[in-house]
Formats: structure tokens, sequence, C-alpha cells
């Protein structure tokens, strides 16, 4: 299996109007593959804007927010056409290089055209990686079985109760309360 790296793209359409969406890219040797599902606003720009940035961030509020409604991010410029999240602590710049079709997930496969930092990089809490984890289920819930939602979703509360700060504990609520429309009631 190849290395998922979970982050923010941004990506720009024709316009110049930003998108943001939390997505793994995947680890292909030197490069870094993007593959949207079908259909999304991330796949229509790729097409319109070969360009993305992979911004890294530890406010996994973002990861939740974007998933629940929430796309109102700061955003600030780089030195390409796509911006980045003003929260990232460091960004990679995406160039598209080919893409290989799919009906359900087309692969831009993308280089590095500058990797930034611009703070130091502390790691995940378990907390932090307990949001993350319940943020990509939150993006499954018509794939997956309810019982099996529900007992990720139970094994992964045990993190956010033990070491989660406010922020972690805003963005478990917002997942949970998607989780809870989808479903009409708990998972």
């Amino acid at each position: 299996m190849p290395m998922i790296r979970e982050t923010i793209v941004t990506t720009v359409d024709a316009a110049g109007r930003s998108h943001i969406a939390p997505l793994g890219l995947i680890a292909a040797e030197n490069d870094w593959i993007i593959a949207p599902f079908r259909p999304s606003r991330t796949l229509d720009n790729l097409r319109q804007m070969p360009h993305a940035v992979a911004s890294h961030v530890e406010d996994v509020r973002i990861f939740a927010g974007c998933l629940t409604g929430r796309h109102d991010w700061p955003l600030a410029a780089t030195s390409g056409p796509v911006p980045r999240l003003q929260a990232a602590i460091s960004h990679w710049e995406l160039a598209v290089e080919s893409v290989t079709e799919d009906a359900l997930r087309p692969r831009f496969r993308t280089r590095v055209t500058a990797a930034v930092s611009h703070a130091p990089a502390c790691g995940f809490n378990r907390a932090q990686a307990a949001v993350v984890e319940l943020a990509i289920l939150s993006t499954r819930l018509e794939r997956l079985p309810r019982e099996k939602i529900a007992s990720e979703m139970e094994y992964l509360a045990i993190a956010v109760t033990k070491t989660a700060g406010p922020r972690e504990e805003e963005a478990w609520g917002w997942l949970v309360d998607k989780m809870r429309a989808f479903y009409g009631g708990d998972p």
C-alpha cells in the first residue's frame, strides 16, 4: 500500500475562485497523486487550472469544517497561481504532470514545485489524529455499514476524551452532528 498524507488541498477554477477540501495525497516515488472523486469541485478545478496547493495544518477544525459546511478559512498567497491556507504550518505547491482517467477517481500525478515551512511542526496528538480519522469516516457514511462506523467512532472517542483541547472537541462535535443528521440519531 502506498503512503497517504492527509492534507487540505486548495484548487482554483478558471475564474480564480478558490476551493479547499481535505484530501489524502498518495505517494508515488517523488510525486504526489491527487485522486478526487467524481463529481467534485476539486476535480473540475484541476481540469481548469492544473495546479494545487497542499496545506499541512495542526488545526483539525479545518478538516472537520470543510466536511460540515464550514469553508471560510483564510487563505494566503503563494509563488504560484493557487493560494494556501493561512493556518498552514507548511505547504507544497503542486503542478499536474499527467492524468490517469478513471470512472470513479481520476488520478492527477503532481510534482512539488515549492515546499515552504511557516512554523515548527509539533505533530498530532491522539485527539487530533482521531478527529482526522472521524473526518475520513464521515465521508464514507453511504458506503460503510452503520455498525462499522459506530464501532470505529466509539474507539476514536477514547483518544478525544483523554487528550483533546478545545479545538479538537469543537471539530469532533461538528463531525458527530453531521453523522447524527445523516442517521437521524446516534450512529
